[in-house]
């Protein structure tokens, strides 16, 4: 089918979802995670030719972010089954105004509509997106980038047998075939079918979408996350949150990729984290970190030298770059400058600083001594998510099911007039 074929299919569906009960989503869910254990074996056979036709065309963390195993695809089901357990918000009266002439007022969540999601090379958030857009009451539209196509048609054609299974159309779930600039464009402009657009993955994308989206589109996913360590930070913790943060899975959007250091613990900290990051890692066989340095770290420990792109760079990649501060206003100013407004954290046990940092930081996502790496749907308990955004209107941080709702106006009355 063509990409307008699809979304006027799409925008059909709404009115076979809408009227759907909480019981039904969730039996469409649970059999949608049944159908993905199920037919485990063909989307691993899809799976092995993305990786094959991506070898030597992107870096080895994205090949293990575009990566399926029976125990990712088992994390995928599980995650679709996390998300019957949610409560499901369509329906659920927001306020109730009741006016001087009797009239009844109930502000009313509902779904959105048709959600559509462009995103690249992590083919479980075809799963994360179909089963949230399904829950909150929403018809999907996916368009995977071309690296992860074929692994997310065959995820797109497991969760719409299960769909089959309990009576309910396929075109509940929709994954776009055309993976050309061309369709993407198409879905940024599609007014009459699309009701929001989320754009997932790298800064290019979502400047895209920003730029030329004449639907209503919310900015997701660049993550420049920074890791403040203050004077009165506790240093072996401090080592341990960025040694998480950093090495747990660089090439997601909430993996630090800026460590700033007060001066004060600066010849304490940058040899443990050398050690940890590079030293202990190449002993144990794996990759070490390469760290970028201003010029003062670079008088305290080797590494590569930083340039100013280095603190604007989204690595996705095991580098982090390092830079000396004064103190925590130095911090904050930083911050404020190159943060793409994920998720940025201070470590210290100074609780003024500890309170300065998280209110001046105007990030989705504002940590005092914890691992970034928690900015995520399932540890915030949203269930999976849809992804995370980084501006303030309508959803900010994680988004899950009440993100992808919006409202409306039910007004009761006994024959009223004005």
């Amino acid at each position: 089918m063509t990409t307008l074929e699809i979304l006027k299919s799409a925008k059909t569906a709404v009115k076979a979802i809408v009227t759907l009960s909480s019981e039904q989503k969730n039996e469409a869910l649970l059999s949608m995670a049944d159908a993905l254990e199920e037919y485990t074996d063909e989307i691993l056979k899809a799976n092995a030719l993305d990786i094959e036709a991506a070898k030597d065309k992107i870096s080895p963390v994205m090949i293990d972010r575009l990566s399926l195993t029976k125990e990712r695809i088992k994390g995928m089901a599980d995650g679709i089954r996390d998300v019957v357990k949610l409560p499901d918000p369509v329906g659920e009266v927001l306020e109730t105004v009741t006016r001087p002439n009797e009239l009844i007022i109930k502000k009313t969540a509902v779904p959105m509509g048709v959600v559509a999601m462009i995103y690249e090379s992590r083919p479980n958030v075809t799963s994360d997106a179909a089963a949230l857009s399904l829950k909150s009451g929403n018809v999907s539209v996916l368009r995977s980038g071309k690296e992860a196509f074929r692994s997310s048609n065959a995820i797109t054609e497991a969760m719409r047998k299960g769909l089959e299974k309990v009576g309910l159309p396929e075109t509940l779930i929709n994954l776009i075939q055309d993976t050309s600039r061309e369709s993407a464009n198409e879905l940024m402009t599609a007014v009459e079918y699309v009701d929001l657009l989320i754009p997932r993955g790298g800064a290019g994308l979502i400047s895209a979408c920003v730029s030329n989206a004449k639907v209503p589109c919310i900015q997701t996913g660049t993550g420049i996350c920074h890791i403040y360590v203050d004077d009165k930070a506790d240093i072996n913790m401090a080592v341990n949150i960025i040694n998480n943060a950093k090495t747990s899975r660089p090439s997601v959007c909430n993996a630090c990729e800026v460590v700033l250091v007060n001066k004060g613990v600066a010849k304490e900290i940058l040899p443990l984290l050398k050690k940890k990051l590079v030293e202990e890692r190449k002993e144990a066989g794996l990759t070490p970190v390469e760290l970028r340095l201003d010029n003062y770290c670079s008088s305290i420990i080797d590494g590569t030298p930083a340039d100013e792109n280095d603190f604007d760079t989204e690595f996705l990649d095991y580098i982090i770059a390092i830079k000396a501060v004064n103190d925590v206003s130095e911090a904050i100013d930083h911050i404020s400058c190159h943060s793409t407004k994920h998720s940025d954290c201070i470590i210290t046990q100074n609780a003024e600083n500890a309170k300065l940092f998280t209110a001046l930081v105007d990030s989705s996502s504002v940590y005092h001594n914890a691992s970034t790496r928690f900015t995520d749907g399932g540890e915030f308990g949203l269930g999976c998510e849809i992804g995370i955004s980084t501006q303030k209107l309508h959803a900010r941080g994680p988004m899950g099911l009440r993100e992808l709702t919006t409202y409306k106006y039910i007004i009761s009355g006994n024959g009223q007039i004005r």
